[in-house]
């Protein structure tokens, strides 16, 4: 006869073997994945993992280009604001003595 207690260990056992064998079956997945995913590409002819190091290599270029890009027109539009005072300034000097030319 089998006892309670030998019926719970072997079903604690089998718990334990279900959970290893679905954690097994997921990085399975995974795996079949990743290479199913670099087949579809190369026969699609996007390539593979080296064209996608490609892309990241020519977005970080990219994005490098937006920044100084960025600081330039952050530059030019400091000198347009100094420009523009400037101009705001010899313009009041100019309406509060008319006859003063510098």
């Amino acid at each position: 006869m089998v006892s309670r207690a030998s019926l719970q260990a072997d079903l604690l056992a089998a718990d334990a073997r279900a959970a290893r064998l679905a954690t097994q079956v997921r990085s399975l997945e995974a795996r079949l994945g990743e290479v199913l995913g670099e087949q579809v590409w190369r026969e699609v002819g996007i390539g593979g993992p080296d064209d996608t190091e490609k892309f990241k290599a020519r977005i970080t270029t990219l994005e490098q280009q937006v920044l100084d890009l960025e600081l330039k027109f952050q530059d030019q539009g400091d000198e347009l604001h100094a420009a523009r005072t400037t101009i705001r300034e010899l313009m009041a000097q100019l309406i509060r003595d008319p006859t003063r030319q510098h």
